[in-house]
């Protein structure tokens, strides 16, 4: 049997992404598909917008409509939209989504959690399998080389990106923090600018660059007196990210309501 998936924002970088490595794959459908009401793609075939073959089925406007025969509903869009959808899908019979928006606020995160009250949520600031390794190896070393090893994370990305940090950025400080058991919101350093001070100990820096076309690049280094490690990934191509959603899709499309993590569909 094939997994039928539905995809917020089809006609953008990771909906296309979404919808040729899904076509690619036997084991997925793709049952529908999102365009923002103002977009100049709502009504476009769903195929044709990943530049494959005619699909034969429109982009909507209304979630539900999109997700009325999908098992799993994936979600890289914006926090307003993720959260609107996420509601429409009672109306459906999905039972499963998968979340890339980042830039959730702390009210957003509190709605998503109610959600995954009634559904099973995989969310993630990043799908892909190197970053979700990289989070893993970032917290042992935090664990194990201790507050006199300042930490400063660095990600860049296109100049289309809206939000920053990055997800991706934000996990990797997350993990970083839980390498010192402490919440990252305890740890997190302000941006630098202007006379900031002495550094203080054990805290994490964030620094962020966007420009053209980088897919993403993140970096995070453990920086003692006299020698620093850098553990880092690149991402050459948004593939990845696609892939790593479907792959959390044929996990969770039978599991319990509840928020998961790429940590728990890859068992780190």
């Amino acid at each position: 049997m094939t997994l039928s998936i539905a995809i917020a924002g089809a006609a953008g970088r990771m909906g296309r992404a979404l919808i040729r490595a899904a076509c690619a794959d036997p084991r997925f459908s793709v049952a529908g598909g999102t365009e923002r009401s103002e977009g100049q793609f709502l009504g476009a075939d769903l195929g044709a917008l990943a530049g494959i073959s005619p699909l034969f089925m429109m982009t909507t406007e209304v979630a539900d409509h999109a997700a009325e025969n999908a098992q799993v509903w994936i979600d890289f869009t914006t926090p307003a939209a993720t959260l609107d959808a996420l509601a429409a899908l009672k109306n459906t019979s999905t039972r499963a989504a998968i979340v890339g928006t980042t830039g959730f606020s702390a009210a957003e995160e509190a709605q998503l959690a109610e959600h995954a009250k009634r559904i099973a949520i995989v969310r993630s600031g990043n799908f892909s399998l190197g970053v979700n390794l990289l989070a893993a190896l970032v917290e042992q070393a935090a664990q194990k080389l201790g507050p006199g090893w300042d930490i400063e994370i660095t990600e860049a990305h296109h100049r289309r990106k809206v939000d920053a940090p990055s997800g991706t950025a934000l996990l990797l400080g997350e993990a970083a923090a839980k390498g010192r058991n402490a919440p990252l919101k305890d740890l997190r350093l302000a941006p630098y600018d202007g006379v900031t001070g002495e550094r203080p100990e054990g805290q994490i820096g964030f620094s962020v660059i966007r420009g053209g076309g980088i897919v993403g690049e993140h970096d995070v280094r453990f920086i003692a007196e006299r020698e620093i490690v850098t553990l880092s990934h690149h991402a050459m191509d948004r593939a990845v990210f696609a892939d790593g959603a479907l792959a959390a899709a044929l996990w969770v499309a039978d599991k319990p309501p509840g928020l998961y993590s790429m940590r728990d569909v890859l068992g780190l």
